[in-house]
Order: C-alpha cells, then structure tokens, then sequence
C-alpha cells in the first residue's frame, strides 16, 4: 500500500516536471512561428510594430494556440480543473464576506436536508432488514374501524395449508404480552410468540444457536425460547453457554434454543425479549372465540414474479367463500387485506416523513436561490473581468467551467460545514421527537448519507452555478463601471420573489400546524389532570398467581395510601384516560333486558374499564344522572356499571337508562349488570381521536372481578407531585418491596401525547422559520445593491425638489412589488397544497382564515424590516455627494 503510494507520488512529481518542460518547449515553438511571420511581414516593407501585429491577428492568438495544443495531451483536463480551483480560492480571498455568506447559508440548508433525510430514509427508500424485502407482505382481514389486519386461527391454519399466491407464511401473537424472568435477579419482561417459520420467511438466522424446529412448534411440544440479543448480553453477559440452559418464564421453564440477531426487526416494529413458539393447536382453533380461533398476525412471502394486486385476486375468492362463516352484518363490514410490509411498519409515517422532506426542499431551494443571488450580484461585479477574459480569447464553455467551479467549490464548502450540523440537528431530532417514529431513536449519519450529502452539493452547485455560468460577457463594458444589467436585475427579483413564494408556503403550512396544535390543548378532555397522580403496579406472576393473591394485594395499596395526609381520593383501574390501554366489547355481545338480542355480528365498539368507587372523583368526572360508586358496592352482591353519555344514548335512546339491566350474551355470560349512574364523556382515545362509549364497571371487593395482575392506582391530591411519588412508593415498598412502581402525574402522561403534534409543528415551524430568514436576506441585498447603484438618479431626484420621504417610498415600493408578488404566489400554492396537511390536522380546516391572515402579516413584518433598511440608507443620501458619485 506504502509502495504503491510512492509510485503515484513519483508519477505525478515527474509528470509535473514533464509538463513544465513540455510548456517551455511549446512556448518556444509558438514564439519561433510569430517570429517567422513577423520576419516575413517585415520583408514585404511593414513596420517591425505593424509587422508584429499582423503575424498576431493572422496567428490568431498565442494563448488560445497554447490551450489547443495542450487539450491534445493525455489529463489535460486535471491540470485546467486545478487552475480553475486555485483562482476560484484566490477569488474566495479576495471576497471573503461573499464565500462566508454563500457557505453559511448553504451550510444551513444543506446540513437540515441531511439531518431530515436520515430520520426519513429508512421510512420511506431504504430496504427493510429482511432477505428480498420487496415480497413480504402482512396478510389478513379488517373490519370497518380497524386500520391493521389480522387474521383468527382457524382463517390462518386454512390459509397456511392452501397460500396458493405465497411462498411461504408465518404468524405471531397479536402484541407481545407481560412476562417474569424468575431468576436470582427477577426483571420484568416482553415476550411474544410466532410460529417456527417466522425467521426463516424474514430470512433472518440467530445470531447464535438455532432457529424453533418442527417439532417444537406444536401443541405441548418441549418447552424452548429464543432470547434477544440485548436481554442476552443485559442478563447474562453475552455468555455463548446459555445455549441449552433453562430460564425461568412465568414460573414455567424453558430451554433457548436461540439468540436472535443484535439489530432484529420485529414485522410489526415492537420488540419483545423472549420468544416462544406459537404452538397453534387446530382442534382448539376450531373451537375458540365462537369457532374462529384466537387473533394473531399473519405475514407471507410472495411467490416469484406474483405482485401483490395478484396475490389479493387470488386470494379474494378463498376469502369470500370462508367469509361466509362470519355473522351476515359482520360479512358487509370485512375486507381482504394484503400490502406490503413496508406500509404496514411505516403507517401514517410515511406522510409526515414526505412532509417534511418536502419543506426542507422548499428550504433547500431557497437557499439555492440566495445564493444564486450573491452570484449574480458577484458576477456583475466581475463583468469586466470576463469582458477582458472573453476579449484575450476565453471562450464561452472556459468562462462557464470557471463559474461552475467557484459554484461546486461553495456547494461542497457548505456540504462539509452542513454535515457537521446535520449530526447536531440529529441529536436535537432524536432528544425531542416522540415515540412511535419509527427508526427515530436509531438514526444516525453513515456512508449512505455522506454521499447523500455529497451528491446533494453537486446538485445545488450545478442549480445555483448555471443562473451565471451560462451568461456571455458585454464586450462594451470593457470600460464601464460595474453594474446591474437589465438581465441581471431581473434574474434577483425572480429569484428574491421565488425565495418569499417559498416561505409563504412553509410559513402556511406551519401556521395550519400551529392552529391544530392550539386546538389539541385547548380541548375539553373530560376529567381533571392537575393534581392527579397514577401509578403503575405489576405484580410478579410468580408470586402473585392467584385473583385472590391480586384482590388483597391492590386493596393492602389502596388502603394505605387512603391514609396518606391530604390525599382527597384514591382508585384502582385497569387503565386511565386519554390514551392507556383499554378492553372493549362489541355492541352485539351486549343484550338489554326487555328487548331482542342484537343479531350477532361486528356492531362497533363499545370501550370498557374497571374501577373502584372513587374513581370518578379522583379525576372529578361529573356523573350528570343517577349516582357513582359508594364504598358499600365493593361489598355488595349487585354488579353496578356507571355509562358515558355516549354510552347511554347509544344503548338506550330516548330512555333513562338508570335501573335498567343488560347481560353480555354475546361472551356466553348470564350476568346481569345495572345501570347506577350516567357520567359525562371523557377522551379515552388519545387526544384526536373521537370519544368512543363506555362503560366503568364496579371492581368489587370479590377475587372474581380481579382478572389482572396488573393495575393503575389513581390519587388526587393537592401536594406537590414528588411527595406524593414518594409517599406511594414508600407505602407499596413497605406491604413488598419487590413490586415495581412507575409514578406518572397524570399532566405528563396528556403532554406525551401531544408530543407527536408538537414535534410536527415545532419541525415545520422551524424550517420556516428559516426560510424566511433567507427570503428577508434576500430581499435586503437586492434592494441595498439597486439603492447603491441608483445613489446619483437619488441625487437628481432630490436636486429637481424630491424629498426624503419620496426617496423612501420610492426604494421601499421596489421592494414591496416583489414581496407582494411573491406573496400571491405563495398563498396560491399554499391554498392548492394544503389538502396535504389534511390527515395532521385536528378540529382544523385546511383553509383556516385565522392561519391564512397571520401568515401575511408575518411575511409584511418581516419583509417590511428587510425593505425599510436600504430604503432609509438612501433617503439618507445628500445630493451633493450623491451629483459627484461615481
């Protein structure tokens, strides 16, 4: 390698040396021709002066010979890029603000595109972690109100034994589920299951022993695990012998057989620690949830050469002729879904990614445009030099490579500086974003997007370098002074009117985004947040493995910190609102004492969850009829429910539902539940979502109403949120301590979700931001130019009685035209672009008046600041010096 460097260096070194000589050989050469010429000139009775001159002009010009002759050896080229790189960086010195601005500016642009394509890039172009990742595919069915497709055990069992348009399918459990590792060291953990053919479609292999053999994944086979890679090296230190060693699972063990890969991608992008087989039992399938079998998640790879509109023809009959085991009301309801993986991991991800790609183009070019700009006012600056340049014998292809190198030299000047803020943009991104962008936390700067970078520089080199590489000097301004031509002046203001047109658009779609944002905070949720803590308990299954054992623990909890000073209520629910997990029912498992049974069908969903009697005054939801919970319920035989508004509209129209009975038939339960109360509706599906119904039933003080483990216990209270946390910690550490306890006021849980919003606004928000920082340069250096130019028509003016004021709104209403053009143009655009923004927006119409107003008054701010200061600087101009300017 050293070696092989050393002969580079000594061919270059010697062919520099050749060059220098073969330069001084050619230049005697050319000399020895003139000379001639002269020589013969002079004999036929010229002047040695005239003589000379004409042997020139018949010649046709020593230096262009001299280049001719030159372009005939081998890399002539490498020797003219670099004079053209050494006199672009002497130009550099010599215009040292012109280089800084132009960097700077393309630094910013340059380094926000790249930061926004290394969070968008695995969303939306790069390949998923998978073998041939183009044929995967998630197989199932939806239903009206569900966005993913799943499928049951026994559609899946039929399916897996007859793909015909598939190579191959595997299953996974709907989500993974809470799990105990029962070791020396207990820990809570996420385990899932997915049938043995899983990794094998991904083709993904254990980093280290064997994927689930045959054998393995079937009813009561051996009992066998596959770990993660991070649980592997947390837990176990990366040891290579946990291979065939047996972990504790849920008080069950299990043998690992398996380490999963250190970056494994789960299809449906959760991740889990432990993986066990699916051990789907075909009998039991037949038999489960009303014969369809449990829900569970399919995926499939397609056959070579099937595309996936192929795939869902094929497929549409099998699913129509087994469709007819589906209750008739649900048949209407049920659609075949087949998309590619990618649609499915990314989801609503994909528009935003496109948004913002979108907007840190629209920056991007902008800053193009600024650039270009400060080029053409440079270039005009230099007419002269390239007047002189052309006149020697430059033709107009030399000048444009001169030009086109001093544009690349600042594009990739700015990609070297963006680069660098790229990665601190990155970790601004990575540190503010929400959960649930996917690939988010993972982003990072690689060899893809350096040349991303690289390429993107050209780019814009190439677009900002030909608005003046490509203009041929005026041979009459050898002698004039420097100045805007007509072309010139022109090109500013298109580009200036481009730059605002551009920030309008961003500056409307972020003012859109603001407007929804204001409207998420600013709704009613329902219940109060202030002065309300929850805490998540979770009790170790293999302790705690009874209803009875859950029952006394929760109640132990409840009741110690009821005795906490200034604690005003305390409940225990399987979930809170806005946005916690939640059971639901289906309208048609509900049956109302008194009327027919609904048809068995989909029917919509109805929200369902458990609480203890304060639960509605811990978070001060009004019950409008009836009554709540009273502490003699828990002990009763009767089984109380209280309903939302929507809830009890829905199951009893135009009825007092108070007193009334319904059973859930539907799940095979004869159970009466009453009606005590009706509360009013509160959020329960995030913060944009609409509320749906729901019933609170009672949790009695009986084993039987305690189904779960796991619990949040809910405490109003008007100390300070630590001492709380504190105090309840303390109290559950005291009954065990080896219980977890997550404390959350229940602010921060709403404010996280409103993070994702937040982010959006604030990311588009910012970009522009900056596009408009960039229009106002640009409006500022045009207009200082043409006001420095204009300095003795100024002088005129005033002379023939204008007056300052005048001279103001003269300067002011040139730059005006171009912001108010420009304006129009970009309201136009954000008016037909706004349709885009649609699924982000919340309670906000695309064409808000309250956005589309302020977005002006910003631009007519700003813009104003950007027009009023050349225009003061020239109503500052005294005629005497501005008659004698030159």
């Amino acid at each position: 390698m050293i070696s092989e460097c050393i002969s580079r260096f000594r061919f270059f070194l010697r062919r520099d040396l050749l060059a220098r000589r073969r330069t001084s050989e050619l230049d005697e050469e050319l000399q020895f021709h003139v000379e001639q010429a002269t020589a013969a000139n002079m004999a036929q009775g010229m002047t040695p002066e005239e003589a000379r001159r004409n042997a020139l002009i018949e010649f046709g010009g020593v230096e262009q010979a001299r280049e001719r002759c030159q372009e005939q050896e081998p890399g002539w080229w490498i020797d003219t890029l670099f004079q053209d790189v050494r006199y672009a960086l002497r130009g550099f010195r010599r215009s040292k603000a012109f280089a800084v601005s132009a960097i700077l500016t393309l630094a910013l642009a340059i380094g926000a595109t790249t930061a926004v394509f290394s969070v968008v890039d695995p969303i939306l172009f790069r390949a998923l972690p998978y073998a041939d990742a183009g044929r995967l595919v998630s197989v199932g069915f939806t239903f009206a109100s569900e966005r993913e497709e799943f499928l049951t055990g026994k559609f899946y069992l039929d399916w897996q034994a007859n793909h015909k348009p598939f190579a191959a399918m595997a299953s996974q459990s709907d989500a993974p589920h809470p799990c105990d590792l029962v070791e020396n060291h207990p820990a809570e953990l996420e385990c899932v299951k997915f049938h043995a053919e899983m990794l094998p479609l991904l083709g993904i292999s254990p980093v280290l022993g064997r994927n689930f053999l045959p054998e393995e994944d079937v009813p009561h086979g051996p009992p066998v695990a596959m770990i993660s890679y991070a649980l592997w090296q947390g837990n176990y230190g990366g040891d290579r012998q946990i291979i065939g060693k047996e972990i504790n699972i849920d008080g069950n063990l299990a043998r690992v057989v398996g380490v999963l890969p250190r970056n494994f991608q789960f299809p449906t992008l959760e991740s889990a620690d432990v993986v066990q087989p699916m051990d789907l039992d075909p009998t039991a399938q037949n038999t489960a949830n009303g014969g369809f079998g449990i829900p569970m998640l399919a995926f499939a790879r397609l056959k070579p050469g099937v595309s996936r509109a192929e795939a869902q023809a094929e497929m549409q009959p099998v699913f129509d002729r087994e469709k007819a085991w589906l209750p008739p009301p649900a048949r209407a309801l049920t659609r075949l879904s087949i998309r590619p993986l990618r649609e499915r991991e990314m989801g609503d991800a994909r528009r935003m990614a496109w948004i913002l790609l979108g907007a840190v183009a629209a920056v991007l070019l902008i800053a193009c445009a600024n650039v270009a700009g400060l080029l053409v006012a440079r270039g005009a600056a230099r007419e002269r030099e390239m007047t002189v340049r052309a006149a020697l014998g430059a033709s107009l292809w030399r000048l444009a490579r001169q030009g086109l190198t001093e544009a690349l030299l600042l594009a990739l000047a700015g990609a070297a500086a963006g680069l660098t803020l790229a990665e601190g943009l990155l970790r601004v991104f990575v540190a503010l974003a929400p959960a649930g962008v996917p690939f988010l936390s993972k982003a990072h700067l690689d060899l893809r997007i350096a040349a991303f970078t690289v390429v993107l520089a050209l780019a814009c080199g190439v677009v900002f370098g030909l608005t003046t590489a490509l203009h041929r000097p005026d041979g009459l301004l050898v002698n004039a002074r420097s100045t805007l031509s007509r072309r010139h002046v022109r090109l500013r203001r298109v580009l200036v009117m481009g730059q605002i047109a551009g920030s309008v658009v961003l500056l409307a779609g972020a003012a859109l985004l603001l407007r929804s944002f204001q409207q998420i905070e600013e709704q009613r949720l329902g219940f109060t947040t202030h002065g309300v803590m929850t805490a998540q308990i979770a009790l170790p299954g293999f302790r705690y493995n009874t209803e009875a054992k859950w029952l006394e623990f929760h109640l132990q909890v409840e009741q110690s910190v009821r005795r906490l000073p200034d604690v005003t209520a305390v409940a225990l629910s399987d979930s809170v609102p806005p946005g916690g997990w939640q059971s639901e029912l289906r309208y048609s498992d509900l049956a109302v004492e008194g009327r027919p049974h609904m048809t068995p069908g989909f029917g919509g969903w109805i929200a369902t969850r458990r609480v203890t009697p304060e639960y509605f005054r811990a978070l001060d939801i009004p019950v409008i009829r009836g009554r709540g919970f009273t502490g003699e319920d828990s002990n009763g035989e009767m089984r109380l429910v209280v309903l939302s508004r929507l809830a009890a509209a829905r199951l009893f129209p135009g009825e007092d539902p108070i007193g009334k009975r319904f059973s859930m038939v539907g799940l095979g339960s004869d159970t009466w539940f009453t009606v005590a109360g009706v509360a009013e509706d509160a959020k329960n599906t995030g913060l944009i979502g609409e509320e749906r119904p729901e019933i609170y039933f009672l949790r009695r003080d009986v084993a039987s109403d305690w189904s779960d483990r796991r619990a949040e216990l809910v405490i109003g209270s008007a100390l300070p949120e630590a001492t709380v946390a504190g105090w309840v910690q303390a109290a559950v550490h005291n009954l065990d301590p080896t219980v977890p306890v997550e404390m959350v006021p229940l602010t921060q849980t709403v404010d996280k979700l409103a993070d994702q919003p937040r982010f959006e606004t604030a990311l588009l928000g910012f970009f522009a931001l900056m596009g408009l920082a960039m229009a106002a340069v640009g409006i500022y250096g045009i207009l200082a130019y043409l006001t420095s130019q204009r300095i003795q028509e100024i002088g005129v003016r005033m002379a023939l009685g204008a007056t300052r004021v005048n001279i103001l709104g003269l300067i002011a209403w040139d730059g005006l035209r171009m912001v108010l053009a420009g304006g129009v143009l970009g309201l136009a655009a954000a008016l037909g672009l706004a349709h885009v923004l649609r699924a982000l927006l919340y309670q906000t119409s695309t064409y808000d008046t309250l956005a589309f107003v302020v977005v002006p008054v910003v631009l007519c701010v700003v813009a104003g600041a950007a027009v009023l200061l050349p225009a003061r600087a020239g109503m500052r101009v005294e005629p005497t010096v501005a008659l004698r300017y030159e």
